[in-house]
């Protein structure tokens, strides 16, 4: 499509619009007001009775922690669901008194829970270890020989540009 005909396309779109428009009786100033709205006030986040909630949050997640056996507290898959509802216990409760969630308090909070249930499920210094000299020597030459493969083929194709043309 030439210039002229794409023109000519957006000249008719548009006519196509402000006739569509017209039809239905609008004018530009009742289908946009050019008046900025004023932000919306937003509330001031109440940080003592957030600390409040978070106690209240954290309270009910010790009693559901009571119920597990302290030798498991360091394998997730048996108390998943209880922290799964301290956490939406904390994000409810700091949207309730109006502050983002999560913020520095209920971090704070949530670092103090983890320090007192999880403190002692830290894992062992991870020692690094270089694969066999098998498997490196393959990762190495895999990207060496699609490298050579491709210079390869670069050459090639343009050595036979004539033909491809």
């Amino acid at each position: 499509m030439d210039t002229n005909e794409c023109a000519v396309l957006k000249l008719f779109v548009i006519g196509v619009l402000v006739n569509a428009w017209m039809l239905r009786g609008l004018s530009a100033t009742d289908s946009f007001n050019m008046e900025p709205t004023p932000p919306r006030p937003r509330k001031v986040c109440n940080e003592s009775r957030l600390q409040w909630e978070m106690e209240g949050c954290g309270e009910s997640f010790k009693q559901d922690m009571a119920h597990i056996d302290p030798q498991y507290w360091c394998n997730l898959t048996h108390f998943i669901s209880e922290y799964h509802f301290f956490t939406l216990c904390t994000e409810k409760r700091s949207h309730e008194v109006n502050c983002y969630w999560p913020n520095p308090l209920v971090e704070s909070y949530i670092i103090r829970i983890h320090k007192h249930f999880f403190s002692n499920c830290t894992m062992e210094q991870v020692v690094w270890v270089d694969p066999p000299d098998d498997t490196l020597t393959i990762l190495i030459l895999i990207p060496v020989f699609l490298t050579l493969a491709m210079i390869a083929l670069v050459v090639w194709c343009s050595k036979r540009s004539d033909i491809l043309a």
